[in-house]
């Protein structure tokens, strides 16, 4: 990129929060190239310095701010979670363990933590991601880690340092999958090969989207598939946000392979359904505006915030209190990181309580999966619908500091719950919106994850060059888009301390964080090579070597070996390689803790101090 480009895109991302501060960077840029990036966007003059082997480092300091360190790594020794009651008397080292292989690259970072085995579910065998999926995401916790320093030092706290690790970004990416793994019952969908893209008779590829069963049923019904089939398929369907596979009939597939696509189109159209063609990683590089992951703006007259409780070292957001009016994944999780950064959060849940509270499987009566995301979190119920639980939310929200949601497009306006609205009761508030395609491409279908990847060229990023595209039914961009919203509320709050307590409006999206994902594989103007990060088959299950050594590996017969074994003789041979975890974190037993309702917690993915 050009330093003209580079600065038109800082500008772009709205008020610096870091200006006037320096950070010095150092090793591989696959660790640090987020960080260096967003904190560049965010205002702070960056240098690289020496590499620091195997691991990253970043020094930020400056601007009337002691140093904040940062430091990320591939795997790191890991502590309890924050929020097990009990901690387990084998807490994890770091690794998966002697004769499992050794964590240092993307691919073993993915095999270990579970990441391969569920984005392989609806090919039925692991499969590893062509993107550097954990890398990404610990780059950006990073980053949340430095913000909530000098969040908390601007609040009268002191500087201090922050670890994080590409396991723990691979363990969080797949918290779901492990609650849902150790609940008390078992899944309400079959865990079972299958699934979406379509292809239509005239070879288009494509995605179907809608949250109504009427919808989907409308739909099927117009193109002639079969009662039986339209009916079995839904729940499959419905869930695949909840398993990463969706095995439904395959006369659904036979339906649309013989219908060309503009009858599909108009299927959709007629019945409320949404289709989306899948676009290549061209067509999205020949429409990239380049816009940034997120932007800040700041609104309103300002007030002083008051100090209500002095920050910790390892709870940097102590005395904050976030209202997260949140659905699915992307808002709960960053609000949820924001929790177990030390804020209060308070969901604002419609009359009833949200009923994915009751979404199986279960642990302790509670679904698992949402206990993933939303455990913790204190619950006002208020039907914003009316003009009473309007009101009820204005007044929680003139006593907060963050308002967080991901309503529908338009829904904050028509409710008059929007940014200006809400500034008029609190002019110090941070008011994040976490969107599908924050208003960027014109004609967008519905923002969901699946949709967000086929229009996008994640589902041919994922991909290696001899697999068909595919988005992939783990739901990589609800997790990363979550990790952008709380790193984008982060960077709001500074922003609102440097600014004497001024409001600032962060809005962050799904389509942000497919450029995040994809920006590499734009850059390099092709897929991964056949084969890549394919794990390989062994007696008893499966290997996945380290990438810098896939091409050496396959002069060694590993078929007849246990797997543990295959690892020990790649290693002899100073071949890099590690078992691939069964299920979600299988192979990391010891860093998975239990809630007070007996579903599994994975670990913090920071450390503090």
């Amino acid at each position: 990129m050009t330093q003209a480009a580079s600065q038109d895109l800082t500008a772009r991302a709205g008020a610096r929060p870091l200006d006037a501060l320096r950070c010095d960077i150092g090793g591989p840029p696959e660790l640090t190239g987020v960080v260096e990036a967003h904190l560049r966007l965010l205002g702070a003059h960056t240098a690289r310095q020496a590499d620091a082997g195997g691991s990253g480092r970043a020094v930020l300091g400056g601007g009337g701010f002691g140093p904040q360190a940062a430091e990320v790594l591939w795997t790191d020794p890991m502590g309890p979670a924050r929020d097990a009651v009990a901690a387990p008397a084998d807490v994890a080292p770091g690794g998966p363990g002697p004769g499992l292989g050794a964590v240092h690259d993307e691919a073993t970072a993915q095999a270990v933590t579970g990441v391969m085995s569920v984005h392989g579910r609806r090919d039925g065998s692991p499969r590893g991601l062509g993107v550097d999926y954990t890398a990404t995401a610990a780059g950006v916790l990073a980053v949340q880690g430095l913000l909530a320093g000098l969040v908390a030092e601007a609040r009268g706290g002191s500087a201090g340092r922050v670890t994080t690790s590409a396991v723990r970004a691979g363990l969080l990416a797949v918290s779901q999958y492990v609650a849902a793994a150790g609940a008390d019952e078992g899944e309400a969908a079959p865990l079972a090969p299958g699934g979406p893209p379509f292809t239509s008779a005239d070879g288009v590829v494509f995605e179907l989207e809608t949250l109504d069963p009427g919808a989907w049923a409308a739909f099927w019904r117009a193109l002639g598939a079969p009662a039986d089939a339209l009916r079995s398929g839904w729940r499959p369907f419905q869930f695949r946000y909840a398993t990463a596979c969706a095995p439904f009939p395959e006369a659904l597939h036979t339906t649309v392979r013989g219908a060309a696509w503009s009858r599909i189109q108009a299927a959709a159209a007629a019945s409320g359904a949404e289709v989306c063609a899948l676009r290549t990683l061209a067509e999205r590089a020949a429409e990239h505006d380049h816009a940034p992951p997120w932007t800040l703006t700041p609104y309103g007259p300002g007030r002083l915030v008051a100090r209500r409780q002095v920050p910790t070292a390892d709870r940097p957001l102590a005395g904050i209190t976030v209202l997260e009016a949140g659905r699915r994944i992307q808002a709960p999780l960053a609000a949820h990181l924001l929790r177990l950064l030390g804020a209060d959060v308070v969901r604002i849940e419609p009359p009833g309580g949200d009923p994915l509270r009751g979404m199986p499987p279960a642990c302790g009566g509670v679904s698992a999966r949402w206990l993933a995301l939303n455990r913790g979190k204190d619950a006002v119920e208020a039907d914003i619908k009316s003009p009473s639980g309007r009101r009820r939310l204005r007044d929680l929200v003139a006593d907060a500091d963050v308002f967080l949601h991901n309503w529908a497009p338009g829904k904050a306006a028509q409710l008059a719950l929007d940014a200006d609205d809400l500034a008029r009761v609190n002019p110090g508030l941070v008011y994040a919106y976490t969107s599908g395609w924050a208003g960027r491409i014109e004609g967008a279908p519905m923002g969901t994850d699946f949709m967000v990847q086929a229009r996008t060229g994640v589902g041919e990023a994922v991909r290696p060059a001899d697999e068909p595209p595919a988005p992939s039914l783990m739901t990589l961009l609800d997790v990363l888009g979550g990790l952008l919203g709380a790193e984008a509320v982060l960077a709001g709050l500074l922003l609102r301390e440097r600014a004497g307590g001024r409001g600032v409006r962060v809005d962050s999206s799904l389509l942000g964080a497919a450029d995040m994902l994809v920006g590499p594989a734009l850059a390099r103007g092709a897929r991964r090579p056949a084969g890549f990060r394919r794990p390989l088959r062994t007696t008893d299950g499966w290997v996945a070597p380290a990438d810098g050594c896939a091409g050496a590996v396959g002069a060694y017969d590993l078929g007849g070996l246990a797997a543990v074994d295959a690892v020990r003789l790649l290693s002899s041979h100073g071949l890099g390689a590690a078992v691939v975890a069964p299920g979600p974190g299988a192979l990391l037993p010891g860093a998975l803790g239990r809630d007070a309702y007996g579903a599994p917690v994975v670990p913090d993915p920071w450390t503090f101090g």
